[in-house]
């Protein structure tokens, strides 16, 4: 037999082993994924695996409530008296010289500073002060962990959301959820670690940027899945027209099959990821409409959260699947809600962004709470900046608007591992500058990483040369917000 016959014979034995085998290399892929063990093609796709968590985790999974656009810290959660008496009066030039203003005021010839219209009154053991915009949250103050003294580098919105979710202000970094997925891995296989859920807004909105969930330099299938609401929560998972589930299976084996095929002459971790990719796609085509029926909701889960939850893609509908998806313990879970960005007109559109949210979010944590959830689950609050306390453009008796504020905002947490009922740091009278325990950007998400078991210095990895991190060279775990 010659030379090209003999080969010829070897790879049709090779090919007809191959889709003879019970479910070939795909089931392979996949019993390695359900099973304890960890196969070696796993552990060239993340060497850390297996490491982590450093120490025993306060969390088992986040919820992360993100209020795109720059939530008015003044009109939400730090209660100014004092600009009440300075309401109209031009704030002094020793107090705005020390922080940076965006272009959008520098034409301005007047900067008078602007109270609240609303009011605030105290609540819980805590005394926490709560705008009267959010009556359902205020309600539960005793299980929110208020810090009034975050402050930032960004004072755009895009870099400013980069920073908080990546810890850069520049695109191409891993964001929070990807960090999690990467170091942690998954306690539900047949749904993705990191799910990503966008509401609708009442207002106009910022435009979001997919980088904000993107893996970044991380292997792919470490990447935020968005869920979207309609009839297809994720974009080509269904059958196309005439395939069945049994016809798909063996499409994904197949492929499978080849991308082993490649990864054995060329060992490109990306195949790696493709495969594991391939693999959840399948798996979710059984546990994503599942997870998402919220059709099996009882109405007094539905006077919880507000009649809202039951049209899709409302922030109500999405805290409700948020819920669920805890539930099935996906690790990170994101929502975004933009509208908050209110330059002009800020009294009427806070108050419908208000309106839109409040009650949800606390129907969240008590839904999680009355499940037994929430004592493992970590609930974040807040945006990316604050808002300036002097008004942007015309002051009149009913209408103002605030810029950009990245010197200090306001976020809050609830759940697992955080001090219930307690208000951290302080801004001075104007809430122009943080003057009691800063936290930084860095901070928090280093006191997140420590929640969820991780010490946030050692969860590198090696891009071009350097290991990166997600607070890069900064960051402390602000150990006052630990219970």
């Amino acid at each position: 037999m010659d030379d090209f016959s003999k080969h010829k014979l070897e790879s049709t034995t090779r090919r007809d082993f191959l889709k003879k085998s019970s479910l070939g290399f795909g089931s392979i892929a996949l019993s390695s994924l359900l099973s304890p063990g960890i196969a070696s093609a796993q552990n060239l796709m993340n060497p850390i695996k297996g490491q982590l968590p450093h120490f025993i985790p306060k969390a088992k999974r986040v919820i992360y409530l993100f209020q795109s656009g720059g939530p008015s810290q003044i009109e939400t959660y730090d209660y100014k008296p004092a600009l009440s008496k300075w309401h109209g009066q031009e704030i002094p030039p020793s107090i705005k010289q020390t922080q940076r203003n965006s272009g959008m005021v520098e034409g301005q010839t007047s900067y008078p500073l602007v109270k609240s219209i609303y009011d605030f009154k105290q609540y819980g053991q805590s005394g926490a002060w709560v705008s009267e915009l959010f009556p359902y949250t205020a309600a539960i103050a005793d299980e929110l962990c208020i810090i009034r003294s975050m402050y930032t580098e960004a004072i755009n919105h895009e870099p400013a959301v980069m920073f908080v979710q990546t810890g850069s202000q520049l695109t191409g970094r891993p964001s929070i959820g990807s960090w999690l997925s990467y170091g942690l891995g998954s306690d539900n296989k047949d749904l993705p670690e990191f799910i990503v859920l966008v509401s609708k807004s009442h207002s106009g909105a910022q435009p979001l940027n997919s980088a904000s969930w993107s893996n970044g330099f991380l292997p792919s299938h470490h990447q935020g899945v968005q869920l979207r609401s309609g009839k297809d929560p994720v974009l080509y998972l269904n059958n196309p027209h005439g395939v069945d589930h049994n016809d798909r299976k063996k499409t994904i084996d197949y492929i499978s099959e080849l991308n082993h095929l490649q990864y054995d002459s060329y060992h490109d971790p990306k195949i790696l990821s493709q495969i594991k990719q391939y693999e959840m796609a399948y798996r979710m085509q059984q546990s994503v409409p599942d997870a998402l029926n919220l059709n099996e909701e009882p109405q007094y889960i539905y006077d919880l959260y507000g009649e809202e939850a039951k049209i899709p893609g409302t922030y109500a509908a999405n805290c409700l699947q948020a819920r669920r998806l805890a539930e099935r313990d996906v690790k990170f879970i994101q929502l975004y809600h933009t509208g908050w960005d209110q330059h002009g007109n800020l009294p009427s559109q806070i108050k419908k962004q208000a309106q839109a949210t409040d009650q949800a979010t606390a129907g969240l944590i008590k839904d999680l709470k009355q499940r037994g959830l929430l004592e493992d689950t970590l609930v974040i609050w807040g945006g990316e900046f604050g808002r300036t306390s002097f008004s942007q453009g015309r002051l009149t008796a009913d209408n103002y608007g605030r810029d950009h504020h990245p010197g200090c905002f306001t976020m809050w947490m609830a759940g697992a591992g955080v001090k219930k009922g307690f208000v951290y740091g302080k801004t001075d009278d104007f809430s122009y500058n943080v003057v009691e325990n800063p936290v930084h950007v860095h901070d928090f998400q280093a006191t997140l990483l420590h929640l969820m078991g991780i010490h946030h210095e050692k969860l590198t990895f090696k891009h071009q040369g350097r290991r990166y991190r997600l607070t890069d060279v900064h960051g402390h775990v602000v150990k006052d917000l630990l219970a």
